[in-house]
């Protein structure tokens, strides 16, 4: 069967690689549970141009994540941080400013959460089962995503789709 393609998958990302955008956002999580998760989040973050994902904890091989990542893996860069402590020392060293998706008391809906993009900005999601550390909770804004149908919970990578697609869409606005 010919699908009329002459590239493979990899020349026609090296090709965009060309016009592609990267924008002052970045992906944090804590390990997943299911690294599948990850790939997800590399392939958001390879799609919308966010500039690397930080993981807290274990770093899956790549060929746990080679598929659900959709093959992206060599485009954005990884940075593994040892526990929460380490990675909020690096995020004020570097002047990160921590937005995480909790469902909490005193979260903000990220229909009304105004992006602050003076300095780079690092989208947290949670562990499937533990949700955002409460380290990274007590040094971070936090934004929680209105779901008007029965379900009261997304999928991690759901929800840090949600959360870079309103990041970069106000980035926009504002540029």
């Amino acid at each position: 069967m010919n699908t009329g393609r002459t590239h493979t998958r990899r020349q026609r990302y090296d090709k965009n690689l060309k016009s592609s955008k990267t924008y002052p956002i970045s992906l944090g999580c804590v390990n997943f549970m299911f690294d599948e998760n990850l790939g997800f989040l590399i392939r958001s973050a390879v799609c919308f141009g966010a500039e690397n994902i930080h993981v807290i904890g274990a770093v899956p091989e790549r060929s746990k994540v080679r598929s659900s990542s959709g093959s992206l893996f060599d485009y954005v860069s990884i940075i593994q941080h040892s526990n929460p402590f380490k990675f909020l020392e690096y995020s004020k060293q570097e002047n990160i400013k921590l937005v995480s998706a909790e469902l909490s008391d005193d979260s903000e809906s990220i229909h009304d959460y105004k992006f602050n993009f003076d300095s780079r900005i690092c989208l947290i999601v949670g562990h499937e089962t533990h949700g955002v550390p409460v380290e990274l909770l007590l040094n971070s804004d936090k934004v929680y995503i209105p779901m008007p149908g029965t379900g009261a919970c997304l999928n991690t990578s759901q929800a840090a789709n949600i959360m870079v697609y309103e990041a970069i869409k106000q980035f926009e606005l504002i540029s």
